[in-house]
């Protein structure tokens, strides 16, 4: 059985566009088997996934801030002596980042990645043995497919499917909306006194609920569950809770972030907000009701956000 061995660590956004590349290489080569190395907040949702056999787990985010620790370089060593102990058919860097490579280098196995112009950072092209051309004009789902297709040998075929099974996923219960408000990026953000009109004209039929990850987003969550009837802020929890949390919601209406594009890869209804990314590029993509609103530099209204959002949450 060949060993196969993905390299897509972060961020979570990037993790989920490369899942349909691991349903296509299941499908088209059944006798492959395919580990994943990915940041180590993230690999709770990657064992999830159907494909995938094992998940390596790096702790990159957590180590580049105590790289003066000898306990963090002790960490890494132990994480590059397992990882060089299996010896693996084929390594596909999909991340396409210095760091990425160098972790392909030094993982063992016939590495394939993108070449030098159809990648973010292109010295990152020289680690890799087989580099294929990519056009960096397309959505990230499908450069990732692409990749892993040249690699393995085979053309992806249809629309893709990201593995992710929301009936199995979903707790029945209470009908709710989530509100995704918090992205790491500033230029993403939608202001503060939108999110609290949009779910002050949501909140009269539906429940809300609030998610965050930093202190600063717990904040602003209960900043706006305050002045917003039903609306409750969410503990912080493992991406595999947080997915269930996801897949049951009614609907989700969200800035450009990771949960935003696992709800649409679990075919969640959803109303995308874009104000400082380019959604042709990134966008959400999944098999249910999606609504794109906005654009790099020209964020929607808080109308027409609750316009579709309302149809939505019937």
């Amino acid at each position: 059985m060949p060993d196969i061995l993905f390299i897509k660590t972060s961020s979570l956004g990037d993790v989920i566009h490369h899942m349909p590349a691991a349903v296509d290489a299941r499908k088209a080569r059944p006798d492959l088997r395919l580990s994943w190395l990915v940041e180590e907040a993230f690999a709770p949702l990657v064992r999830l996934h159907p494909a995938v056999s094992d998940v390596i787990p790096v702790a990159w985010r957590r180590w580049r801030k105590s790289l003066y620790l000898p306990s963090t370089w002790t960490e890494i060593g132990a994480g590059l002596r397992f990882l060089r102990k299996r010896k693996y058919d084929d390594i596909i860097d999909t991340q396409g980042l210095l760091r990425s490579a160098l972790i392909a280098r030094t993982a063992r196995g016939h590495r394939h990645g993108y070449n030098f112009s159809s990648i973010r950072e292109p010295v990152a092209s020289l680690f890799y043995d087989r580099r294929y051309r990519v056009s960096r004009d397309l959505h990230a789902v499908d450069r990732n497919r692409i990749l892993t297709g040249l690699a393995l040998g085979y053309a992806p075929q249809g629309a893709p499917e990201f593995g992710l099974d929301r009936e199995r996923f979903s707790e029945k219960g209470a009908r709710y909306g989530v509100l995704l408000h918090a992205t790491a990026r500033p230029e993403k953000l939608w202001p503060e006194a939108h999110w609290i009109a949009l779910g002050q004209a949501l909140g009269r039929n539906v429940e809300l609920r609030l998610l965050w990850g930093t202190d600063a987003e717990k904040a602003r969550s209960e900043r706006i569950a305050g002045s917003v009837p039903g609306a409750h802020v969410v503990e912080r929890a493992p991406l595999d809770r947080v997915a269930t949390l996801v897949a049951g919601a009614q609907f989700v209406v969200g800035v450009d972030t990771g949960l935003l594009h696992l709800a649409a890869a679990l075919g969640v209804p959803l109303v995308a907000i874009f104000a400082g990314s380019k959604p042709g590029l990134t966008g959400p993509v999944g098999n249910g009701p999606i609504a794109i609103l906005g654009a790099d530099g020209a964020p929607p209204s808080v109308d027409a956000v609750a316009e579709v959002a309302a149809k939505l949450s019937r």
